[in-house]
């Protein structure tokens, strides 16, 4: 992300603020197009092979594993409206609360985003988006200046994410548990 702030700063070095900012501003449509795309295609696809497999793994595919075309659109359908019902809360985190994003910088950052998710995706590797997209915004808080970045924003996202690996392994002791209880 340093390095991309560095060559777009130089680009528009004589350009004036305005401008800049303008350029800036549709160009960030044309980097959150691209990360929202790179979304899609590590997250959805995630997903998809979920449900897929569980399928197979109960004999409903047939012989040969493929993912079914309603799979593939319910997962598109349900990640679009859980964008759109809670999605704004994360990205008024990301965008406000870490630290302060000009056009600019939210380029950068959203373009830094896309290009590791387009890497992760083409190496098959599956990766948190939201994890990628925080990385890339304190990566360019930073590079501003490091007090730039509300830290205890940072730390706080940082425990959610690892209080929840304990407690969804808890969530799913306790449902196995009970339907393992109405069974017998």
């Amino acid at each position: 992300a340093l390095i991309l702030v560095l060559i777009v700063s130089w680009l528009f070095v004589r350009k004036t603020p305005f401008a800049v900012d303008r350029t800036f501003r549709v160009l960030q449509f044309v980097s959150a197009s691209l990360y929202s795309l790179g979304h899609g295609g590590n997250d959805a696809q995630k997903t998809m092979g979920i449900i897929a497999v569980l399928l197979f793994s109960q004999g409903m595919l047939g012989p040969s594993f493929y993912v079914p075309l309603w799979v593939v659109l319910s997962c598109q359908a349900v990640l679009a409206l859980g964008t759109l019902l809670g999605g704004w809360r994360i990205v008024h985190t990301m965008g406000s609360k870490i630290t302060r994003l000009n056009p600019m910088q939210g380029f950068c950052a959203e373009t830094g985003g896309a290009l590791t998710l387009f890497g992760a995706t083409w190496l098959g590797i599956p990766v948190s988006t939201t994890h990628t997209i925080t990385g890339a915004i304190i990566g360019v808080g930073a590079a501003r200046r490091v007090s730039a970045v509300r830290w205890g924003v940072a730390k706080g996202i940082v425990l959610a994410w690892v209080i929840t690996i304990p407690i969804t392994a808890a969530i799913s002791a306790a449902a196995y548990w009970l339907t393992t209880l109405f069974q017998h």
